[in-house]
């Protein structure tokens, strides 16, 4: 290519990239509201409002780990070109947007993991496939929703356990309040996982591109990268928030604090250990949770066994789309 073709392809991929980022947040600001509008903390414009900023927070908050799995981690640098990533963005994005209009709650990262790994094969099979990060990335698919739900219903029982001589009015005064917290700390974990992850992939294309080393990710790429998923919570995937905050189980503010805070916990160790991990995943896990720790009954579990069914079909179907986007796009790349 020639250079002004690759600057142009650069920024049109970088660009493609953000709106990736900002429909993560759209699609997935139905985890960090949910619960908090499904208990009638808050009413949905507020808590859209309250997540976004707290996913923005948590740029100085956590380490870049879970970038430089997503970054190098996956698919080896070496092996990458405009149209990998081109692929990659094309089949997340169409995965996340078909899951928006039918109100599935799949998951955006893996998403993005199945774009990656669909572009990649569709190029030069699977020698650019890192084994190690795509296998800790695949085996948190079933470790962060049973954390999520061991962690949300550990806190439930413990909760209720200590208001058990307390009137119910009281209780739930306070556990409104709380919510509070939770909710702003499950926006932390939200922001600090989901927008590392366009960090990464575009870490990836400045390196494959020259631009930058291995070592170095431009503090422009960090900053942009939590302004777009703030401003995609913002504007919120509506269609989520009721499957997500009512149909899996009926939450009052004391299950939403539970629910929030256990989810909260496993996204800030996943993002700590730099492993890129599904939100959506985690915060139904937990309130799947805290409804079984009040009776199993609680819980529909006919809607969450469909979730799970999105869940296992998301990978591979992200990378069929970004396989065919591929040889699309490689005539123009």
């Amino acid at each position: 290519m020639d250079p002004g073709l690759a600057f142009g392809a650069l920024v049109l991929l970088v660009a493609l990239a953000l709106f990736f980022d900002f429909l993560n947040g759209f699609h997935d600001a139905a985890n960090s509201i949910a619960t908090i509008v499904s208990t009638g903390v808050l009413k949905p414009n507020q808590a859209v409002i309250w997540a976004a900023f707290f996913n923005f927070v948590a740029i100085a908050i956590f380490e870049l780990k879970v970038a430089a799995t997503v970054g190098k981690g996956i698919i080896a640098p070496e092996f990458v070109d405009a149209g990998v990533i081109f692929g990659a963005l094309v089949g997340a994005i169409a995965w996340n947007l078909i899951t928006w209009y039918y109100g599935i709650p799949s998951s955006s990262s893996h998403a993005l993991i199945g774009g990656m790994i669909g572009s990649a094969v569709a190029k030069t099979g699977t020698e650019p496939l890192v084994a190690s990060g795509i296998l800790k990335t695949t085996a948190f698919i079933v470790v962060s929703p049973v954390l999520g739900a061991l962690l949300g219903a550990l806190l439930m029982v413990l909760v209720s356990w200590i208001c058990f001589r307390s009137s119910p009015r009281p209780v739930d005064r306070w556990f409104r309040r709380l919510q509070l917290l939770s909710s702003a700390l499950y926006s932390v974990g939200h922001g600090s996982n989901d927008a590392q992850k366009t960090m990464g992939i575009i870490w990836l294309l400045l390196i494959s591109a020259g631009v930058t080393s291995e070592d170095h990710l431009p503090f422009w790429v960090i900053l942009s990268c939590y302004v777009a998923i703030a401003f995609g919570t913002l504007f919120g995937g509506w269609r989520i928030v009721k499957t997500m905050g009512q149909k899996i189980t009926k939450l009052r503010p004391i299950g939403g604090f539970a629910a929030e805070t256990g989810g909260a916990m496993t996204l800030f160790l996943a993002s700590g250990l730099g492993i890129p991990v599904s939100t959506t995943h985690t915060i139904t896990g937990a309130i799947v949770g805290v409804g079984s720790a009040q009776r199993t009954s609680a819980v529909r579990w006919g809607v969450a066994g469909n979730i799970v069914v999105a869940w296992i079909i998301t990978i591979p179907a992200a990378a069929i789309i970004a396989a065919v986007a591929w040889w699309i796009g490689r005539a123009f790349f």
